[in-house]
């Protein structure tokens, strides 16, 4: 399966959500009128796109009827998804393919952040796996000393995709696993190392001040670590992801996202709203359970599956 398939398929929600609703009102108003604007505008915030991007497309729209009276609603839509989500991918020493910063000198340190219940086990594992696909090798380090089986989990992980875990005991100073961590992962020389976090929500600052906490501690090793703060979220949780983002970009200096679970709702438009709002580059999302389900995030691709029924 290629991976604009993947998009689509991932998307598969929202898209026929977005198709059903769009078609309906076009054929129920071949000469879009005002009542038709607010119906597109009310379907278009119902992904939670965001109400700018939803006005945004629904004035052009608007526009193009006036000049030509013959719109495609899909054209527009597509355009300015796309437009929106092409944010500059910036980096320390460079910047990988799928945006990932690289290090001038190995390792690079990233560390995966967020709320409970977003997937930063599985989304470390399967970026290890991605990562190892991409010819690099990596370590990973399970610095959740908290939540009951989490250094298990991790560790199985590990054994899947093929990567060592440095881990602590439960109860241990997160911040002290993460030190350990890049220890290791400078003396053995690797690519990357992955720090998976304790789920931690974003209200609670002394939570919030831990993983400043562990960020210090990783920069009296190395100075420039870490090179990527990526925070998951969860796309079904709608604009409730968008005030996770902002919180713990304010509090952490988040350098990307990644977006979990876009196969499993009709609000995948929820990345355009925080990309928009927060410009924060998104450069994972995941669509399913498998391992290869996390994959690098394509503006162009995300934008023709989400709108991909207009061909279809």
């Amino acid at each position: 399966m290629n991976l604009f398939q993947k998009f689509r398929d991932g998307l598969g929600k929202t898209s026929a959500k977005l198709a059903a609703e769009i078609k309906r009102i076009v054929a129920s108003a071949p000469q879009l009128d005002e009542d038709a604007f607010e119906e597109l505008e009310a379907a278009l915030i119902g992904t939670d796109i965001g109400v700018t991007t939803a006005l945004r497309i629904v004035e052009q729209v608007k526009e193009s009827s006036r000049e030509s009276g013959n719109v495609d609603v899909f054209a527009i839509a597509r355009a300015e998804i796309e437009r929106e989500l092409s944010i500059p991918l910036v980096g320390g020493a460079g910047v990988t393919a799928c945006g990932l910063s690289k290090a001038s000198q190995p390792p690079t340190v990233v560390l995966l952040v967020g709320v409970n219940g977003t997937g930063k086990t599985t989304s470390t594992a399967k970026l290890a796996h991605y990562l190892k696909g991409q010819g690099n090798t990596v370590l990973l380090a399970a610095c959740d000393t908290f939540r009951a089986a989490a250094i298990e989990q991790l560790k199985i992980w590990g054994d899947r995709v093929g990567c060592d875990v440095i881990a602590g005991q439960y109860g241990a100073d997160s911040a002290a696993v993460a030190f350990d961590a890049l220890e290791a992962a400078m003396k053995r020389g690797v690519d990357y190392l992955l720090i998976d976090t304790a789920g931690r929500l974003h209200t609670k600052k002394n939570l919030m001040e831990e993983i400043k906490k562990m960020h210090r501690s990783l920069q009296k090793r190395l100075p420039t670590a870490p090179h990527e703060v990526l925070l998951v979220l969860d796309a079904t949780t709608g604009s409730n992801a968008l005030v996770q983002a902002r919180e713990f970009h304010q509090a952490l200096g988040v350098t990307g996202l990644v977006v979990n679970k876009l196969d499993g709702t009709s609000k995948g438009g929820i990345v355009v709203a925080i990309a928009r709002e927060l410009r924060i580059p998104i450069k994972f999302i995941g669509l399913g359970e498998q391992m290869d389900g996390l994959q690098p995030f394509d503006p162009q691709q995300f934008a023709e599956a989400l709108f991909g029924e207009a061909t279809g």
